[in-house]
């Protein structure tokens, strides 16, 4: 990441306290105006609330150290909170369409000079808040998100004034209604993206960035490799890329040399944890090996200095 935990951590906490201070504001704005722009923007951030509190609660958990129990710590957390996240994004939206259909079917008069101010103000404090943390949302699936709820805001909050505006200029109230809907469907988009991340790396399946074949041409390149099989690579949490495989090397004087080359590859690749058996003959036999992604039987394990020993199951 650009910057430590630490600091991280802190602009989550001004974020958080921000909207939270704004969202009583836009509430009581909403409330007292008619808009439901702003009412839904308000329970956006009430729900912003509560997920930038589970962003910063995981950032600081994922910050504890490692034990006997779990030997990765808890970086586990921030994909779960990026889970929650995209899954109350998703809520959101259902309900902002459900209260425009409403509104469509029953315009409600709306104050449009408290709705144009507050919509204004609203759009200043959330592009503010994505400032803070748009440096630092390429870092963590987990803050992704927690940014991806502030920007759900900032869309909320230029609908919001773009509605105030036209309802200012010719009484057309359903504009709020309509603007609603259109950034439900914008703010669904984002939390497809952060449900289906999050998913990938919890059901450990091969990073986006990284084809598994080419993993394993990598690796038959280096001299001496003869075979690879029982090939896995995964994502422990943003970031973190983890692989574990068997490569055959018929010649035993030359497994410290392969397996320092295949470690460069593999670094090369995006792979920074690496568990590798290497094999003097193809050990994969049986049933398991019509399948190249099974689990054959496992003999001992050659390990590099500072590799992960035995394998995660």
């Amino acid at each position: 990441m650009a910057e430590g935990r630490g600091a991280v951590s802190a602009r989550l906490r001004l974020v958080l306290l921000v909207t939270a201070l704004f969202m009583v504001v836009e509430a009581v704005a909403g409330w007292v105006s008619g808009a439901l722009a702003l009412l839904a923007d308000a329970g956006h951030m009430l729900t912003d609330v509560g997920a930038l509190a589970l962003s910063l609660f995981t950032a600081m958990l994922a910050r504890r150290p490692t034990d006997s129990r779990r030997t990765y710590g808890y970086l586990r957390w921030e994909i779960l909170a990026a889970l929650v996240n995209g899954t109350l994004l998703f809520g959101i939206a259902a309900w902002v369409v459900v209260e425009a259909v409403g509104r469509i079917r029953s315009p409600q008069p709306i104050e449009t000079g408290i709705f144009l101010a507050v919509a204004a103000l609203g759009l200043v404090v959330n592009l503010g808040a994505l400032w803070l943390l748009h440096g630092i949302r390429h870092g963590s699936l987990n803050v992704r998100g927690a940014y991806l709820h502030v920007l759900g805001d900032a869309l909320g909050s230029v609908g919001a004034l773009g509605a105030a505006a036209i309802i200012a200029l010719t009484g057309w109230t359903v504009a709020d209604p309509l603007v609603s809907i259109l950034l439900s469907i914008l703010i669904l988009f984002g939390a497809w993206r952060l449900l289906r991340e999050s998913t990938d790396i919890l059901l450990e399946a091969v990073p986006r960035h990284i084809a598994l074949e080419e993993v394993r041409e990598r690796m038959l390149g280096v001299a001496g490799v003869s075979a690879v099989h029982d090939l896995h690579v995964w994502t422990v949490t943003s970031g973190v890329v983890a692989m574990s495989g068997h490569a055959v090397v018929p010649d035993l004087p030359s497994h410290p040399e392969a397996l320092s080359r295949l470690k460069q590859v593999l670094t090369g690749l995006g792979i920074g944890h690496a568990t590798i058996q290497l094999e003097v003959a193809d050990e994969c036999g049986g049933v398991d090996c019509l399948e190249p992604f099974a689990e054959p039987a496992h003999s001992g394990h050659a390990h590099g200095p500072g590799e992960h020993r035995g394998h995660r199951h």
